[in-house]
């Protein structure tokens, strides 16, 4: 099975998107990071893999944890976001990145350690997928994984796709099981996967958190129309920019019911997904 639509999807369209909202989507994402990382608990001089690296802030902090003796490969299937990834992070040396189908890709590398924030819920086949991912990883590796949690538990979403519906109509229903940001939604769906790739303690954890997204309900909810199901339905709908303000508006309405003290605080279910690779 192709991941041909996905290379597409992240290189010409997601991708620039992504690049131009990056400190915000970055953000907005920090506490999935911040989840991924402290499960993971990497260790000075370990090599450390990280699928779906995007425009590479994830592989950057893992190298971090790293230190000089250690490595992070970042691998990403569009060359949109990994040009932007090495155009940053100079002072990284032990941080590269490399552009590839990991459901594909012939590994070199026997890895410490697997992490990804939301770069694995994409593939076609995603048991071939994570059966290749493991000729990359030594026996044994640790595999730490976000992905995001039941679809109504997730008002960064929903409340954008309610808004944008309302305003421009519903767009047809789609299967969430097929590749896309809620295909790892279902527990018990996602431990028979990695199951069947023959990974090993296979493990999906619901994690309660909040998005923490910069800048006012207003800006959020305009960064909305850029990245996510408001920008599919304004597209799907071929909405115009007074269409993009209109659904701005409202949505901003919504999110500041979510405003606290310290900014935006988004209510968030990730599921954390953990493994070892056999």
């Amino acid at each position: 099975m192709s991941n041909a639509d996905q290379a597409e999807f992240w290189t010409d369209v997601a991708g620039h998107k992504w690049v131009t909202h990056q400190h915000g989507m970055d953000a907005t994402l920090a506490p999935v990071l911040d989840l991924v990382l402290a499960e993971a608990d990497l260790q000075t001089g370990e090599h450390v893999l990280d699928i779906g690296c995007g425009a590479g802030t994830s592989t950057f902090a893992a190298a971090d944890y790293v230190g000089d003796q250690g490595r992070v490969t970042g691998l990403d299937i569009s060359p949109t976001l990994l040009k932007h990834a090495r155009t940053q992070g100079a002072d990284k040396p032990q941080a590269r990145f490399v552009q590839a189908d990991a459901q594909t890709h012939a590994f070199d590398h026997a890895y410490d350690v697997m992490i990804s924030r939301f770069g694995v819920m994409f593939f076609a086949d995603t048991a071939a997928a994570f059966a290749n991912i493991t000729k990359g990883l030594k026996s044994g590796a640790r595999m730490i994984m976000a992905a995001w949690g039941p679809a109504p538990q997730n008002p960064w979403f929903m409340d954008a796709a309610a808004v944008a519906s309302d305003v421009m109509g519903k767009p047809p229903k789609t299967d969430r099981t097929l590749p896309g940001p809620f295909a790892f939604e279902d527990a018990q769906r996602v431990i028979r996967m990695l199951e069947a790739a023959e990974l090993q303690d296979v493990k999906c954890d619901a994690k309660s958190l909040h998005l923490t997204p910069s800048g006012s309900a207003y800006d959020v909810a305009l960064q909305s129309t850029h990245i996510g199901p408001a920008q599919s339905i304004l597209s799907l709908f071929e909405g115009n920019e007074a269409d993009r303000m209109r659904i701005a508006k409202t949505l901003a309405n919504t999110f500041a019911s979510y405003g606290t003290a310290n900014g935006l605080r988004i209510p968030a279910v990730i599921n954390l997904i953990t493994a070892r690779a056999p």
